[in-house]
């Protein structure tokens, strides 16, 4: 396959306007708010995960990277694995009980679990 029958990588593919400059969407990342206006919310999920079952722990306002960073300390506090995917911090097993202990103690006030 040539490069030329190739779709633009942006998504454009034509355009009638002769003056038409692409201009990418700006996605602005929320700023981190404080631990204790964080409203999340802690759940056990085993759809989609051939039964197996994680914590899920959701709600996070803020950046990527700090949303990285509890996800990290919650894996270490358990010690189990996990990840941080589409907003959420996934922790592997059934540690409900220890994620909302390590919240609460490190100022997550808001913190509720279903």
């Amino acid at each position: 396959m040539s490069k030329k029958s190739k779709p633009d990588a942006r998504g454009f593919v034509f355009s009638t306007d002769p003056s038409f400059q692409f201009q990418p969407e700006q996605q602005e990342e929320a700023e981190t708010i404080a631990p204790q206006q964080q409203k999340l919310r802690i759940r056990l999920d085993t759809k989609q995960r051939a039964g197996k079952a994680v914590t899920l722990v959701t709600g996070f306002i803020g950046t990527g990277n700090d949303l990285e960073e509890l996800g990290k300390k919650l894996k270490n506090f358990c010690g189990t694995g996990g990840s941080v995917k589409d907003g959420e911090a996934i922790i592997q097993g059934d540690q409900r009980d220890k994620v909302l202990q390590w919240l609460l103690k490190n100022g997550y006030s808001g913190t509720k679990k279903i």
